[in-house]
């Protein structure tokens, strides 16, 4: 299965309870740190509702 590479560029000031929450569970927390997930339908749902805060790169 393919996976993606996720990393926080943008801070979550100000930012809604439930962004804060999708970039807590894709393991996120300080700005700068990355996860690699699966490239499946429901994590790519989660990195779409918080793309402006993030950086997706593909990963081999």
């Amino acid at each position: 299965m393919a996976k993606v590479k996720v990393t926080l560029v943008r801070s979550l000031i100000g930012r809604s309870d439930k962004q804060r929450r999708i970039v807590k569970s894709l393991g996120l927390g300080k700005l700068g740190t990355s996860c690699i997930v699966e490239n499946v339908p429901t994590m790519m749902g989660q990195v779409r509702k918080i793309e402006h805060l993030v950086k997706v790169e593909e990963v081999e």
